[in-house]
C-alpha cells in the first residue's frame, strides 16, 4: 500500500480496494507491507511489516521500546517533519470541523528528547513500564528518552526497590512528576490503599516522594502542585505557552477558565486590574489560591465549573477570558455563553483539534473570528497537539 497521509491518532492512512486502511508508523508517500488485523468503525487496521520505500524524513528511532511501548507514535520521523504534519492534520481537522477563514497559523518548538516532567507508569510482575501499543499489556522500560533526566532516575530506583519485598504487589500504576529537585509520587491505581511507610521508604531513596505538594519555577512565579493537580507537562515550552497564550493583552477585567493552579492565572494578574480564575478541581483550586497569595497577587479565585460560572455572571463582560479545557473542550454549552457574554478578546489553549474545531465553529457563527493560531509541540514523538487560537469578537 502507499501511505496517502498520516490523522490524527498516530497512523498513516492507505487505501486498499477502495476501504480505507489504517498503519502505525509510517509516513506520508512510503510505499509500505501491512498485515490487514481487524475492521473497525468502517475502517481497517494494519500492523506494519516492513517499509519498501522510506520517504525523506524517515530517522532511525532512538528508544529501543519504541513500536512496541505505546507512549510515542512519531520517533521514526524527524522533529521537523513530526511538526509540519502536526500543523497539515490540525489545518485539515479545523477544515473538515466547519472552521472558516485565511489565518496566520504559527508553531513553537523545543528540545524534542527528555522534555517530560510527568510520567505515568504501569507495574507488574516485578517490571516497570507503559502500556503496549493498543493493548493493556505491559511493556516494560528502563530508561524512558523523552522523559527528564530526574525521572529515569527515579525509575533507575524504583526498579531496585520494585525486587524489595517491602513493595506492595498490588501497585497497579503510579505517576512521577518532578521539579528535576523533588519527585513527587502519586498512586493511580492499586488493589489496596498503599501504607505511609512505602512513601516514607521512597522518600530515602527519591527526594520529596513523600511530600503532599511541590514547587515549580515557571514564567517568572514558583507555583505549588499538589498531588491530582494538573501541571503542563513539557518543561521547556512552559514559559514559551505562557507569552503565546497572553501575547500583549492587558486591561480592566479578565477571566481565566479551568485555570488549574494558576500557571496562567498569575502572569494575568499582573497585566489587569482585575482577574477572576475558575477552577472546578479541589486541589488545584486550593493550589491556585495559595499560588496567588504568595505571589501577593489580587485573584479571584472560584471552585466552580465554568458552565456554572458562566451562568451566573454578571455586570460587564470582561475584556479578555482564558480558557484552557480538557481534552472534551468548551462544548456547546460553554461556547454558547461566552458567545453570550461578548468578551472582545478571547483565547483557547486546546490540547485536541477534533473539538477545537467544534467550538471555534461555533464562536465564528456566534460573531468571533480568528486572530491568530499557534501550535505549541508540548509533546514531540507523540500524535498530540496543543494548539493556542486567540479570537476577536466581529
Amino acid at each position: 500500500m502507499e501511505i496517502e497521509k498520516l490523522v490524527y491518532g498516530g497512523d498513516g492512512l492507505a487505501r486498499r480496494e477502495g476501504q480505507v486502511v489504517l498503519v502505525p508508523f509510517v509516513l506520508p508517500g512510503e510505499r509500505v507491507k501491512a498485515r490487514l488485523t481487524n475492521m473497525r468503525a468502517g475502517v481497517m487496521r494494519a500492523e506494519l511489516e516492513s517499509v519498501e520505500s522510506a520517504a525523506e524524513g524517515r530517522v532511525a528511532p532512538e528508544c529501543p521500546y519504541f513500536a512496541r511501548c505505546g507512549g510515542c507514535h512519531y520517533q521514526h520521523a524527524s522533529p521537523e517533519l513530526q511538526v509540519l504534519q502536526k500543523l497539515a492534520i490540525l489545518r485539515e481537522t479545523l477544515a473538515r470541523g466547519g472552521v472558516r477563514g485565511d489565518f496566520p497559523l504559527f508553531h513553537l518548538a523545543a528540545e524534542p528528547w527528555a522534555y517530560r516532567n510527568r510520567a505515568q507508569l504501569h507495574a507488574a510482575n516485578g517490571s516497570i513500564g507503559y502500556l503496549q501499543t493498543r493493548s493493556h499489556k505491559l511493556a516494560p522500560v528502563e530508561r524512558c528518552p523523552i522523559s527528564s533526566p530526574r525521572i529515569n532516575q527515579t525509575l533507575a530506583a524504583l526498579y531496585e526497590m520494585i525486587r524489595d519485598p517491602r513493595w506492595p504487589r498490588f501497585l497497579r500504576s503510579f505517576e512521577l512528576f518532578t521539579n528535576e529537585t523533588e519527585v513527587q509520587f502519586n498512586v493511580l491505581d492499586s488493589g489496596s490503599p498503599v501504607a505511609r511507610r512505602f512513601f516514607d521508604w521512597c522518600a530515602e531513596r527519591i527526594p520529596g516522594a513523600a511530600a503532599a505538594s511541590l514547587d515549580y519555577p515557571a514564567a517568572g512565579f514558583i507555583y505549588r502542585v499538589s498531588r491530582r493537580s494538573f501541571f503542563q507537562v513539557n518543561r521547556f515550552l512552559l514559559d514559551a505557552l505562557v507569552g503565546e497564550a497572553l501575547g500583549g493583552v492587558a486591561g480592566e477585567y479578565a477571566v481565566d477558565l479551568y485555570a488549574g493552579v494558576g500557571l496562567l492565572t498569575l502572569p494575568l494578574a499582573r497585566r489587569f486590574a482585575t482577574v477572576t480564575a475558575v477552577e472546578s478541581g479541589p486541589a488545584s483550586a486550593r493550589d491556585l489560591q495559595f499560588n496567588a497569595g504568595r505571589a501577593g497577587l489580587a485573584v479571584r479565585s472560584m471552585q466552580t465549573t465554568a458552565e456554572a460560572f458562566l451562568a451566573d455572571h454578571t455586570g460587564a463582560a470582561p475584556d479578555f477570558v482564558l480558557a484552557d479545557p480538557p481534552r472534551a473542550g468548551l462544548g456547546k454549552v460553554v461556547a454558547a455563553r461566552l458567545a453570550a457574554l461578548h468578551p472582545a478578546r478571547l483565547t483557547i489553549v486546546s490540547c485536541d483539534p477534533a473539538t477545537l474545531a467544534r467550538d471555534l465553529a461555533a464562536l465564528q457563527a456566534a460573531g468571533y473570528h480568528i486572530d491568530r493560531m499557534t501550535l505549541v509541540d508540548l509533546f514531540p514523538q507523540t500524535f498530540h497537539i496543543e494548539t493556542v487560537v486567540h479570537l476577536k469578537r466581529d
